[in-house]
């Protein structure tokens, strides 16, 4: 077997474990109704780090279409959210080490650009409301006169505050575990 084929093949296998994280760690968080909280990005960003922002996009595009296609429709069209998040870590990780202050910096990035992509989906295509944990501080919000636009993004602010540092910190840790061999090739 050539190196290079089985490099794909681990590839696409570690790619395909991200989906998995995503998925698990998404509908155990969606299950408990946990405010504030999503973790359906961490292998997104596990993959992004290693393999780098294609990688990245593809297994965050992915996870939301799986998660779609086997649970809720709702889920397709914040793809879009996975894959920026896909591609900005795994640009940052390509230029920087990925540590504790670039995680926590790197996830602070993504708490704005998140909500600012994924606030429209979520007006326009369902009236803000998404049925996660957020959805109460939409509606406490709304209910004081403020604009959907703002009811819906502020609640998704501070929720990926939370989310997007603490899945990009866990990574940070995440990596220790990683083969080295997997780890220097993130500018694939």
């Amino acid at each position: 077997m050539s190196k290079s084929t089985f490099s794909s093949t681990s590839d696409m296998i570690f790619a395909s474990l991200g989906i998995i994280i995503n998925l698990a760690l998404g509908t155990i968080v969606s299950t408990l109704q946990i405010p504030l909280l999503f973790l359906d990005t961490v292998g997104t960003i596990l993959v992004a780090v290693v393999l780098g922002p294609f990688a990245g996009a593809m297994t965050g595009g992915l996870t939301n279409v799986i998660q779609g296609i086997l649970t809720n429709p709702r889920d397709i069209p914040f793809a879009l959210v996975n894959i920026a998040i896909g591609i900005i870590v795994g640009l940052v990780a390509k230029k920087f080490k990925f540590d504790i202050k670039t995680a926590a910096i790197t996830g602070l990035v993504l708490a704005i650009i998140a909500p600012l992509i994924g606030t429209p989906i979520a007006v326009f295509m369902y009236g803000g409301l998404t049925g996660g944990g957020t959805d109460i501080l939409f509606a406490w919000m709304l209910a004081t006169g403020q604009r959907i636009f703002t009811a819906a993004f502020v609640p998704r602010v501070a929720g990926n505050l939370v989310d997007k540092i603490g899945s990009c910190i866990a990574v940070s840790y995440m990596l220790k575990y990683i083969p080295k061999e997997l780890k220097n090739r993130k500018a694939a």
